[in-house]
């Protein structure tokens, strides 16, 4: 099996045709491109993409985070519905993570629909656990969010975690005939 080729990238401006069609695509328009642009010019504020790598880049997942205190709260994690079930959700996941350590932040927290089973499994598997229930937080059909709650990033022992994170990214995203180069290193372009 052949491998493609991905990588991380800060996103800027030039990204912002390919984010607001991958959100419209994940989330049916939940940000504007206001609301983008107000992420990218935050300094409390990380927006990665994965690509493709190659002549055509294609966006194929997106995830941001902002530093709050100590805190990384997590606000979007999406992968283009194409390509799910293929490991980008962790590999975007994971980079989250790694960045939010890198900042030297404290914890990670997040919301997930009570519904999505599939992202509650992928942060669980990430260590999250359930902290609180947010009754009827998403306004679109009043479904309760689950909070879920990642602590101790700046002990030790999550750099051990964290190189046990990149393995099992790196052999989920070989089964589906990507891999990343350097996986780890955070090193993100723009």
């Amino acid at each position: 099996m052949n491998t493609v080729n991905l990588e991380i990238q800060s996103l800027t401006e030039q990204h912002l045709g390919a984010v607001l069609e991958l959100d419209q695509a994940c989330f049916g328009g939940l940000w504007t491109l206001e609301g983008y642009q107000r992420e990218l010019g935050s300094p409390n504020s990380d927006l990665l993409g994965l690509y493709c790598a190659g002549s055509e880049l294609k966006l194929l997942a997106m995830g941001c985070f902002w530093s709050i205190l100590e805190e990384a709260h997590i606000t979007i994690v999406a992968v283009d519905p194409q390509f799910q079930g293929q490991g980008l959700g962790q590999a975007m996941l994971f980079y989250l993570l790694s960045t939010a350590c890198d900042r030297g932040l404290e914890r990670a927290t997040l919301e997930v629909r009570v519904s999505n089973v599939e992202a509650i499994s992928l942060y669980t598997k990430f260590g999250f656990k359930t902290a609180g229930r947010r009754r009827r937080y998403y306004q679109d059909n009043g479904e309760d969010a689950l909070i879920l709650w990642l602590g101790d990033i700046q002990y030790p022992k999550f750099q051990t975690t964290l190189a046990q994170w990149q393995t099992l990214v790196c052999d989920r995203l070989r089964l589906s005939g990507w891999q990343i180069p350097e996986l780890g290193n955070n090193n993100q372009s723009s």
